[in-house]
Order: C-alpha cells, then sequence, then structure tokens
C-alpha cells in the first residue's frame, strides 16, 4: 500500500485529506510535530508528500528542500497562496505538483494517483533513508545530516555508522563489525577497524555528534 504523508496544520483540512486518501485506498500519516518534518518525513518513509506553504516554525518550502536533500520522493503543494511567484518557488525548491485551497478533490486524488503511477508505476519503493533522533543517513550517497549539516563518509565508515544505528541501543562486537564489512566486500583487520572508527568519530565530530558512538572496551560499540 502506497503511503502519503500529509503535511498541514490546519486540523479540518488535514483530517478531510486523510479520510479521503484513506478511501481511494492509500495510507495517510500526517505531521503532528512542524519541527521536526524531516525526522517523521524518514520515520514514515512516505512514498508521496503532500505539503502546505504556510506551516509554524518553517514554510513549506524551507521542508520541501530539506526532503529533497535526501530524497526524490513526489512532493504536491497544496496551498492557499494563488501568485505565479509562489508555484515557481514550488516547483524550483524541487516541488512536482501545485493545487491550490480550495481544492477539488476529486482533482486532487487524480493527480496523486497520476504521481505514484509515473514514479512507481504501483511497485514499491523506498527512501533510502536511516533516521535516529534527527540524524539522518542518506543511503544513496552515503552522507550523514544532522542540524542542517551535511558529511560524506567513506563506504566503509558508512557501512560501520549504518550498523550501529540500525541496531541504536544495542551492543555491537567487534568481530560482527567485521563481518559485516567483509559481507560488502571490503575486508578490514582489527587494527583497520580501530582506524575507520577512529576516522568516522573525527567527521562526527564537524556535525557535533563526537559522542554519538560509545566504546565498551574489549567488546565492541554502541549508539544510545
Amino acid at each position: 500500500m502506497f503511503k502519503i504523508m500529509i503535511v498541514e496544520d490546519d486540523v479540518m483540512i488535514k483530517n478531510i485529506l486523510q479520510e479521503n486518501i484513506l478511501r481511494w485506498g492509500f495510507e495517510a500519516v500526517a505531521v503532528e510535530n512542524f519541527n521536526q518534518v524531516l525526522g517523521e518525513f524518514s520515520k514514515c518513509s512516505p512514498h508521496l508528500v503532500l505539503m502546505d506553504i504556510n506551516l509554524p516554525f518553517f514554510d513549506g518550502f524551507y521542508w520541501c528542500n530539506k526532503i529533497r536533500e535526501i530524497s526524490k520522493v513526489p512532493i504536491i503543494f497544496v496551498s492557499s497562496r494563488d501568485n505565479n511567484m509562489d508555484v515557481i518557488m514550488a516547483i524550483n525548491m524541487g516541488g512536482d505538483d501545485f493545487i491550490q485551497k480550495p481544492f477539488s478533490l476529486e482533482i486532487l486524488m487524480a493527480k496523486i494517483k497520476a504521481l505514484i503511477r509515473r514514479t512507481y508505476s504501483y511497485a514499491d519503493a523506498e527512501t533510502n533513508v536511516l533516521e535516529y533522533k534527527n540524524i539522518v543517513l542518506n543511503m544513496k550517497d552515503d552522507s550523514v545530516f544532522f542540524k542542517d549539516k551535511r558529511i560524506e563518509l567513506s563506504r566503509n565508515e558508512f557501512s560501520i555508522l549504518y550498523l550501529l544505528m540500525k541496531n541504536n541501543g544495542n551492543l555491537i562486537s567487534r568481530d560482527k563489525i567485521m563481518r559485516s564489512l567483509w559481507e560488502d566486500e571490503s575486508f578490514v583487520d582489527d587494527n583497520t577497524l580501530t582506524v575507520n572508527v577512529n576516522r568516522l568519530r573525527k567527521k562526527l565530530e564537524d556535525i557535533e555528534l563526537a559522542s554519538l558512538i560509545k566504546t565498551k572496551k574489549g567488546q565492541g560499540y554502541i549508539i544510545l
């Protein structure tokens, strides 16, 4: 089932959208925390986003731009703004379509279905991101985002961080990490693993995550 994320702070409009999206056979997820739209996007991994422009904290243009940094998921702007500049801005920020309020639900649903059909050919798709405590790992280009900052990782550094984030809260042994890297066709011995973890920590310092990875002496590593 395709999942549609609704970024709309007007409760009445949000409820109408949810009701109709469900009626048309899609799953609907509405954003609750408008200060953490990117985090909620990463958690729910939607196939399409309906984005209002006028939102609390940051506007829809801002969030569209942030989503575009990690995903090509289709975005439809739904807004009461009606001047050409807003439409141009929406497209320039990475939006795929624009529909003005008040809108016809039939037209909106037709646009949603057409965009999903063009994008996915009705096949499952993923956003290829992993999120934990507002840290976003982009599996498409081996990069990490946190607090509007971005760093690129080597393949080994990325594999280590991915394994730790995916198993957050659990201690991952050095042997398990090395086996994971071996499966990725990158042989790493015990000393090389230490070097890679140290390099990864150094890069994480640049985005204020110096203490993200904890060491359990003689055992392995953990992210809490």
